[in-house]
């Protein structure tokens, strides 16, 4: 599975011994480091071999088959060389599975939003905001795409308000009690799940800055993994737009944290012991579904199951996976809550398009 480790993802090759200078430059989480361009790899005297290495195992990371990345990085050759081989070579010279091997040579499967957009150094991240909104026949045809869901398992609510729409008051959620597990990630800090932890209050997190808060039905859920991982994927953008990602649990199974940590999600992680976010999706109550209902006898359910499956999550069976997540993105101070959404179907994701759009919104305003 593509890992956001960033051990795991320059492996054991080229890159390893580069660790210390991607960090000191600011090139310390893997969606980051994935944006590189050939001007920033010569800032930091990048080998043409360094250059491969990343330039296949972002290729690699995007199609989920980071196992493959010591083998193919040290047969010396160039993405370009490795794609032009044929599928048998692919499978009997590096050990590529015959189910995987279509995926790989499938180049058309980059994520929304993919390194043409994201060609800029963090330290120039803002300029990803223009280039999404130069973007807009992506966005646009992005949004035509998630319409119907929109309709279908979502409360969402864009700036300017959109009335009839079923959003929590900011009040619902700027007094939770939350305990911070796991901070954001940066390379060295595997372990840093907390044991021990502080209680705050919701409000802190946003104080300051807006906050996307992504809520977790189950963090062992391979679907509830699958949307973290394309959502943490889009980090550069947010960054840009100057939203931190946070997600939200509501138990706390030690295990689970530290296998979802960041090897799916890079962000930061909280406990709400309460439910009280879970709550707030749902008007004051819980969303809740069972298994047979919720899953097995659910088509859209079982879709986005395959869906997660195709991209070569695992997943765990550990804890409670009857209540409902969503998510919320809420501004910064006591402006309120931008956008909502709710899962009406296990494993439903949130429209990228539409919660870029309301970041958007809040970054101008606060221009303004």
């Amino acid at each position: 599975m593509a890992s956001f480790v960033m051990e795991e993802f320059v492996g054991n090759g080229l890159l390893k011994e580069l660790l210390p200078k991607l960090m000191e430059e600011g090139w310390d989480d893997v969606p980051t480091l994935k944006m590189m361009n050939l001007q920033d790899m010569d800032a930091i005297n990048m080998t043409p071999q360094q250059k491969d290495a990343l330039e296949i195992r972002s290729y690699l990371h995007d199609r989920g088959l980071m196992q493959y990345g010591d083998k193919l990085e040290a047969s010396g050759k160039s993405l370009q060389e490795l794609l032009s081989n044929y599928r048998l070579h692919l499978s009997s010279q590096f050990g590529i599975r015959r189910g995987h091997i279509s995926r790989f040579t499938d180049r058309t499967s980059q994520s929304i939003a993919g390194n043409d957009l994201l060609s800029v150094k963090t330290t120039r991240l803002m300029t990803i905001a223009r280039s999404i909104e130069r973007s807009n026949t992506k966005i646009n045809s992005d949004k035509r795409n998630v319409s119907h869901d929109l309709q279908e398992c979502s409360y969402v609510k864009s700036l300017p308000a959109v009335d009839n729409i079923n959003i929590a008051p900011y009040s619902a959620i700027e007094n939770i009690s939350v305990q911070k597990l796991a901070p954001v990630y940066k390379i060295g800090q595997e372990n840093l799940v907390q044991t021990k932890t502080t209680t705050v209050k919701a409000s802190e997190l946003w104080r300051d800055k807006p906050a996307l808060l992504l809520c977790v039905r189950r963090p062992g859920c391979i679907m509830c993994r699958a949307e973290a991982h394309q959502l943490y994927a889009k980090k550069p953008i947010f960054d840009a737009l100057g939203i931190q990602l946070i997600a939200v649990l509501h138990e706390e199974i030690n295990s689970e944290v530290k296998d979802y940590w960041p090897r799916y999600w890079g962000g930061m992680v909280v406990l709400d012991r309460n439910k009280d976010f879970f709550k707030a999706l749902g008007g004051g109550k819980l969303l809740k579904n069972k298994l047979l209902t919720g899953f097995l006898l659910n088509a859209k359910a079982i879709a986005n199951f395959k869906r997660a499956k195709s991209m070569g999550i695992e997943q765990s069976f550990k804890g409670e996976g009857e209540i409902k997540g969503g998510l919320f993105v809420v501004a910064s101070g006591k402006t309120g809550i931008a956008c909502q959404f709710a899962e009406k179907n296990f494993g439903d994701w949130a429209p990228l398009a539409e919660i870029v759009q309301v970041c958007t919104q809040l970054q101008r305003q606060l221009q303004h």
